[in-house]
């Protein structure tokens, strides 16, 4: 299975701090093996996303202040496709494209916008694919994770951590928590 990292751009910190946290979390609980957050650095979500991984388990690496550009070309020169999420490409549902990633198999960096992204990010240079998860406005923590499910097949759902100190034991009611002190 290739390995995914997703890339967070156009963070605002004064803005954004909630849901770049849960892009970030999404992405390690559903199967990506990091997180980049482009541009900028945030202290308190490499805390909160750090502070994750040490309690529910890993591996799960987070990156923050690479310039966009230096990841994608890095990624590219590694031998890896870049897949940007838009609501502007290539319908996951209508198209084959989700079926073309997959037999690349190639590892993938997965670039999810905060704000309107610049129009590069839609060219070749930039994106092998872009990807749109219906064509319709919506969240980029809602649009990643519904690609990296679609990707995995629903797999990444029963997914175990290693080096957890804490799981969840499935119930039918009410909750139930393991530790591993």
């Amino acid at each position: 299975m290739p390995e995914i990292v997703v890339l967070r751009w156009g963070h605002r910190p004064y803005r954004d701090i909630r849901l770049t946290t849960h892009t970030a979390l999404t992405a390690r609980a559903l199967g990506a093996s990091g997180f980049i957050l482009a541009d900028t650095e945030d202290r308190k979500i490499e805390e909160n996303v750090k502070k994750v991984v040490k309690n529910w388990g890993g591996p799960f690496f987070f990156e923050m202040g690479t310039p966009w550009r230096k990841a994608v070309k890095e990624w590219k020169e590694r031998g890896g496709t870049v897949i940007h999420l838009s609501a502007y490409g290539e319908n996951i549902e209508t198209s084959d494209v989700l079926k073309r990633i997959r037999l690349s198999e190639k590892d993938i960096l997965v670039i999810v916008g905060s704000q309107k992204v610049p129009k590069e990010f839609f060219s070749e240079k930039v994106a092998d694919f872009n990807v749109a998860i219906g064509n319709q406005p919506h969240s980029e923590c809602a649009s990643l994770a519904v690609f990296l499910d679609r990707f995995f097949r629903g797999k990444e759902l029963a997914k175990s951590f290693k080096n957890a100190r804490i799981r969840i034991v499935p119930q039918k009611r009410a909750k139930k928590i393991a530790t591993n002190a």
